[in-house]
C-alpha cells in the first residue's frame, strides 16, 4: 500500500491479540444488535462479521444476566470481544475476567472511585478500557457549562478521565469522542490527537441509515484518517452490522491504508459501454463475497479509459463491439462476449487465485 498519509504515532495496547496503536493496520469493528442473552444469535452474528473482516466486536452488555451470557460468548468464538459497560461500573467488574477490552462511558458510569475500581479490574486481568465519550451523554456540569455538547466538551470530559488513568498509572486505554455531527467530532479528535498519545477510536456515532451513515462516515472517519488520525474505526449504522465491516473496508481501501478482498475498478456507464456495466458490476460483487484475497479489477464499458485502466489492474475488461477484451497482468487475452461476462471474469479472478501460493487473507497496513 502506498504512504501518502503519515499517521501519528500513538502507543500500543493489545485487545486479545489485536494490537491497536503504533504501526499496527487500523482495525475495523462493529457492534452486536442481538439480545445478547440469545447466545446462539449473538455467537451467529459475531462469526458473521468475522468473516465480513473485523478484527474486533464489541458487544452490549447491560446487566448481569448479559455478563453470564457474554462469558459463554467469549468461550465459543475466537475474534476479541469488547464488552460495553454504561451505567453500572459492577457490571465491568462482572465480565473483566473474561473481556478482552471493556468500553465505559464516563458521562453515565459514576463517581470517581467506581471508575478507579474498574481501573483496577482492568489491571488485575491485563486487558484495556476504551474510554468513549459521546456527545450524548456528557456529564452534567459540562452541560451546563457548555449549554450544549461541542468539541471542547468532548475534549475536557475525555481529560477528566485521562486524569484519572494517570493517577494510577495505567496507559493501557484507548480513547473516543463521537458525535453525530461531523465537524463536532472531527474538531474534538484533531484536539486530542494533539493532547495525547493513546490509540484512537474512531467514529460518527448515531450516523443514520445505510446510504446517510455511509456518507457521513466516510466524510469524518476519512478526513481523520487521511490526516494520520485514528488507530480502530467503528462505522455506525442503522443497517445490518455486516454493513459496518464492508463500509469500513471500503474506506481503508479507498484511502489505500488496508486491502481486503476483490476491489473493483469500474466507471460510472454511458451511452458508449458495450455491455451493462453496471449489471455485471453489481453481479461480481455479489459473487465475490466470500474472497478475503487481495486482487483488483477493473471494469470499463469502453475505450475511452478502458485500456488504461485495465493494463493497470490484475484484471481488467474493457468494453468493444462485437467483442469485449479481457487483460491478464496489463496484456490483452483474449475476446468475451457479452453475454459471457460474468462468468468469465469469476472465473478468471478465482483461477488466479488459485495460483496463488498463499490462499489466507491478505491484509496489508
Amino acid at each position: 500500500m502506498s504512504n501518502w498519509i503519515k499517521r501519528k504515532q500513538t502507543k500500543t495496547v493489545n485487545v486479545g491479540g489485536v494490537l491497536v496503536g503504533g504501526n499496527n493496520p487500523i482495525a475495523i469493528q462493529s457492534m452486536t444488535n442481538t439480545d445478547t442473552c440469545d447466545v446462539f444469535s449473538t455467537v451467529k452474528q459475531i462469526n458473521d462479521l468475522k468473516a465480513a473482516g473485523a478484527d474486533i466486536v464489541r458487544v452490549s452488555v447491560p446487566g448481569f444476566d448479559e455478563a453470564k451470557a457474554f462469558k459463554k460468548i467469549k468461550k465459543t468464538v475466537d475474534i476479541p470481544l469488547v464488552a460495553d459497560i454504561h451505567f453500572d461500573y459492577k457490571i465491568a467488574l462482572e465480565v473483566a475476567d473474561a473481556a478482552d477490552c471493556l468500553r465505559i462511558n464516563p458521562g453515565n458510569i459514576g463517581k470517581i472511585d467506581r471508575v478507579s475500581e474498574v481501573i483496577k479490574s482492568a489491571i488485575d486481568n491485563d486487558i484495556p478500557i476504551r474510554v468513549g465519550v459521546n456527545a450524548g451523554s456528557l456529564e452534567k456540569d459540562l452541560q451546563k457549562k457548555y449549554g450544549e455538547p461541542n468539541a471542547d466538551a468532548l475534549v475536557e470530559s475525555a481529560l477528566r478521565h485521562v486524569d484519572i488513568l494517570e493517577k494510577f498509572n495505567f496507559e493501557n486505554y484507548k480513547m473516543s469522542l463521537k458525535a453525530s455531527n461531523i465537524e463536532m467530532t472531527v474538531d474534538a479528535y484533531r484536539k486530542i490527537s494533539n493532547i495525547i498519545d493513546q490509540p484512537l477510536h474512531l467514529g460518527i456515532t448515531e450516523a443514520g441509515s445505510y446510504r446517510a451513515g455511509t456518507v457521513k462516515s466516510s466524510i469524518g472517519v476519512g478526513m481523520l484518517l487521511s490526516e494520520g488520525i485514528g488507530d480502530t474505526i467503528r462505522i455506525s449504522l442503522a443497517s445490518d452490522p455486516v454493513d459496518e465491516i464492508k463500509v469500513g473496508w471500503d474506506i481503508l481501501k479507498s484511502l489505500n491504508i488496508r486491502s481486503r478482498g476483490v476491489k473493483i475498478i469500474a466507471c460510472p456507464s454511458c451511452s458508449r459501454q458495450n455491455f451493462n456495466v453496471i449489471e455485471v458490476v453489481n453481479a461480481l460483487e455479489e459473487r465475490f463475497e466470500d474472497i478475503s484475497e487481495d486482487i483488483e479489477i477493473a471494469i470499463i464499458g469502453c475505450y475511452v479509459n478502458g485500456p488504461g485502466e485495465s493494463k493497470a489492474a490484475e484484471i481488467g475488461l474493457t468494453g468493444a463491439s462485437p467483442k469485449n477484451l479481457l487483460y491478464i497482468d496489463g496484456i490483452p487475452d483474449k475476446k468475451i462476449a457479452s453475454e459471457h461476462l460474468i462468468d468469465e471474469l469469476e472465473a478468471q479472478v478465482r483461477q488466479k487465485l488459485s495460483l496463488r501460493d498463499n490462499s489466507n487473507v491478505i491484509v496489508r497496513g
